[in-house]
């Protein structure tokens, strides 16, 4: 994950990417403050010093006026830290806004139906940059001019951050992105429009994008983070739950 977030920052003129104090910054400096993100670099001992990090990505965040977010990989907070980790941020003026479970799997499993035939297209021109934004907006429920704002650099496309689109009949209905790091492919902008969902189009899409990362890198183990529309669909897939990313934002 903060592979991906480095990406999408390191794509823009306006992003900055720093490594201080146990922390990593990803930011991309941009008006969705869930891509103005920190994230530990390190396990946390203690609630001091996770307040420490906190008091440290909140500085960086401040002095350029930005909203920002702050990831957080539970498994990399000792008890004491986790019992206290909502108060610590509300201290800095973060509140939690989602948790989603980090799921892995080392391989998947077999289709368990038969998946619909799509035209899937990687994202490298303006329709199917425009596709990909759309389709995340509506499902993400962020205002389409943010998520423009985000992917609208063609670096992007160039920096390891790869997009997938799948057309059915012409029409865009669904989205995956990667991102190989760790010996993983990170999985990201999962995504089919309402209309068009529990159909097989966004396992379609993703087996795609997986299949052309072990193609191309020769890694099969694969990491996400799940909404919990998706927890049933990656479990089918072979993902197991491993830890949970709590994020907090300002």
């Amino acid at each position: 994950m903060r592979q991906s977030f480095r990406a999408l920052a390191s794509s823009r003129d306006s992003g900055e990417v720093r490594e201080t104090a146990g922390v990593t910054i990803a930011s991309s400096g941009v008006t969705f403050q869930m891509f103005n993100a920190a994230f530990l670099s390190s396990p946390v001992v203690g609630e001091h010093d996770l307040e420490s990090r906190i008091a440290t990505a909140k500085v960086h965040f401040a002095a350029r006026g930005l909203g920002w977010s702050y990831w957080v990989c539970e498994g990399w907070l000792d008890r004491a830290a986790r019992r206290r980790a909502r108060e610590a941020f509300r201290k800095h003026g973060l509140y939690m806004a989602t948790e989603l479970p980090g799921m892995l799997a080392e391989r998947l499993r077999s289709p368990t139906r038969d998946l619909p035939r799509l035209d899937v297209r990687v994202v490298g021109d303006d329709a199917t940059w425009r596709a990909f934004c759309d389709i995340g907006a509506l499902c993400f429920n962020v205002p389409l001019g943010w998520f423009q704002e985000v992917f609208e650099d063609p670096r992007v496309w160039k920096n390891g951050f790869t997009g997938y689109v799948a057309y059915d009949d012409g029409q865009p209905v669904s989205t995956a992105a990667t991102v190989i790091a760790g010996g993983a492919v990170g999985v990201y902008n999962v995504a089919t429009i309402p209309s068009r969902q529990r159909c097989g189009f966004g396992e379609t899409v993703m087996r795609h994008a997986l299949d052309c990362a072990r193609e191309r890198h020769g890694i099969e183990r694969t990491v996400l983070q799940s909404t919990p529309q998706g927890l049933h669909l990656y479990e089918r897939m072979g993902y197991s739950t491993v830890t949970t990313v709590a994020v907090y934002t300002s």
